[in-house]
């Protein structure tokens, strides 16, 4: 892990902490979800640097050591998209990369490659799948008719509701219940209940000086800039009204555990293996369900993963 470099660029308006090694002539985006940070990457940046590449891995806006401006409005795919095209112009200009995402960092991978098909050479999606904006009704709308208020989803809509019932239960307690969640049933936080009653047992895929690091990062920033994410999907909807019907047209694979709780909600297994999700994405070139694993599949299955991306990446 030291051998990896961090520094921090000034981006799009904000400060970003950017970690990265390899001197490779083919870069590597990667992109993390919540509550995650580029350290999640961690197994995959220095596998991956070994084998040619050039790995990049920042914080997005509002995690970890990169800025987290203030208003939920500040946190729009086209603003965290903006990010990124900014930082690949000031570290690897006139290049197309190759894209990494993980929960969050899918989206925006997605979103990425849609909006800027000339920045991506080939895309893996890790949990999320792209999902074309549907005209008829916005996402959360749509969640809470279906799950009801204590969907986790929707739960994470009011700012400041959910922050005070994390901070009664502790950053370690927080982050140790997503991290163990391993139930491919839709996740629902109730009041007063939010992980249950029942200790945490910590994956075997993560140590105790690992955990720490989350904690460490969160117990400074809080969970404020993460949610953001959660509450601008409404938004995000309405400002993608031009991109209705629009494919995702770079070279892509997808990537999910059989037990991840996006992959069993909301139809998004029958979606991810139907032909429309090769109509969204037409050059989706391998989907890959992989067999008793979670959520959190770069750090769970980190050595499976890492093949899965090198043996795609190193088609192109």
């Amino acid at each position: 892990m030291d051998s990896i470099e961090h520094k921090t660029l000034q981006l799009n308006g904000i400060n970003m902490h950017v970690a990265s090694k390899g001197q490779g002539p083919k870069t590597i985006l990667f992109v993390h979800g919540f509550p995650e940070l580029w350290y999640s990457w961690r197994h995959q940046i220095l596998a991956l640097s070994d084998l040619g590449y050039r790995c990049i891995a920042p914080d997005l806006r509002g995690f970890g050591d990169t800025d987290a401006p203030e208003g939920v409005e500040k946190y729009t795919s086209l603003h965290v998209v903006g990010d990124l095209v900014a930082l690949l112009d000031a570290v690897a200009p006139g290049e197309q990369v190759f894209v990494v995402g993980h929960d969050w960092g899918a989206y925006v991978a997605w979103h990425l490659s849609l909006y800027r098909p000339d920045k991506v050479k080939a895309l893996v999606a890790l949990s999320v799948a792209y999902l074309p904006r549907n005209p008829l009704g916005k996402p959360v709308d749509l969640m809470r008719h279906v799950y009801g208020p204590d969907y986790y989803f929707c739960r994470f809509q009011e700012t400041g509701v959910i922050e005070a019932e994390l901070a009664e239960v502790g950053t370690k307690r927080v982050i140790e219940g997503f991290l163990s969640h391993r139930s491919p049933a839709p996740l629902f936080l109730p009041k007063g209940k939010l992980f249950g009653d029942a200790p945490t047992q910590l994956p075997e895929w993560i140590t105790e000086e690992e955990l720490n690091y989350y904690v460490t990062k969160y117990e400074k920033t809080g969970f404020t800039g993460g949610l953001n994410y959660y509450r601008v999907v409404n938004l995000n909807w309405e400002l993608n009204a031009a991109w209705t019907g629009s494919p995702v047209i770079v070279p892509a694979k997808f990537i999910v555990g059989e037990l991840d709780t996006v992959y069993n909600s909301l139809g998004a297994k029958q979606y991810v293996n139907s032909p429309a999700f090769k109509k969204a994405v037409p050059q989706l070139e391998e989907v890959v369900a992989m067999e008793g694993v979670a959520h959190w599949i770069q750090q769970e299955k980190a050595e499976e993963v890492t093949n899965h991306i090198h043996d795609f990446f190193h088609k192109f």
